[in-house]
């Protein structure tokens, strides 16, 4: 029989190494990683062009579009996918990605986990994901209040069928996929690392070896205030597109 209390906190759960399909932050986790606040260099993101904040003020998503509701408000829920997007935008910014290329990246960032069957690793959940896009363009365009065409489409649905795989793991497929995508992948793959402040262990946190960015050190102290504001809000009551709205009002982006 199990000893483990409902009520443990991924903090536990994670160093016990029975962590759940479903993994939901708690105050003691939250509280937890900001005792943890590495020392990062600290600058100021970059001023974001209207377009990027218009894209952000829209990145609630429907529950709907989660192959799982369940995950909707878990680690890999709606939380993480807008402050995805939002790092998304900013390292789009930081890159001097064109209109275009950054708006496929927000939106390739917006969605790229909303096909996950559980909260663990979950092998081919970007595959699932490209899939999904590409199905659901139309209607994935329209919530950003734009229209969809096939080279965007295709690009970002390259991104998100990429993301979960190392680079160290590419195929010959998916480097010449990489190839067609490059700059939006990278953006979408390091969006999604600088993320992983959120996870209940310190070796899951952003790692410089996992990425190909060079903006990625600077963007990190970003990251982690992100994560700590949009959590805290979100379990002092705030739903979840308002918790990370929050976080983005404080630190200038929308």
């Amino acid at each position: 029989m199990s000893t483990t209390p409902l009520t443990a906190s991924l903090i536990d759960l994670a160093a016990r190494g029975q962590l759940p399909l479903h993994q939901h932050m708690d105050q003691a986790t939250i509280a937890w990683i900001g005792d943890n606040r590495p020392d990062l260099p600290q600058a100021p993101p970059p001023a974001l062009r209207p377009l990027s904040r218009e894209l952000l003020m829209r990145g609630g998503l429907p529950t709907r579009w989660w192959a799982d509701p369940r995950l909707y408000t878990s680690l890999h829920g709606a939380r993480h996918a807008m402050r995805t997007a939002a790092l998304a935008a900013v390292l789009a910014e930081t890159n001097d990605l064109d209109d275009a290329d950054t708006t496929t990246a927000i939106i390739a960032a917006a969605v790229h986990d909303c096909q996950r069957r559980n909260d663990k690793d979950d092998q081919g959940h970007g595959a699932r994901a490209a899939i999904w896009l590409a199905a659901n363009a139309d209607t994935v365009w329209a919530h950003f209040g734009l229209t969809a065409t096939p080279r965007p489409i295709i690009q970002a649905a390259t991104a998100v069928r990429l993301h979960d795989i190392p680079y160290q793991a590419f195929t010959a497929d998916d480097r010449t996929d990489h190839s067609r995508a490059e700059r939006i992948t990278d953006v979408v793959k390091t969006a999604d690392a600088l993320d992983r402040y959120r996870l209940p262990k310190l070796k899951w946190w952003p790692d410089t070896r996992f990425v190909r960015e060079a903006a990625f050190d600077q963007a990190r102290d970003l990251a982690f205030d992100l994560v700590l504001v949009s959590e805290r809000a979100y379990l002092a009551g705030a739903g979840d597109t308002e918790a990370v709205r929050y976080a983005l009002a404080e630190k200038g982006l929308v």
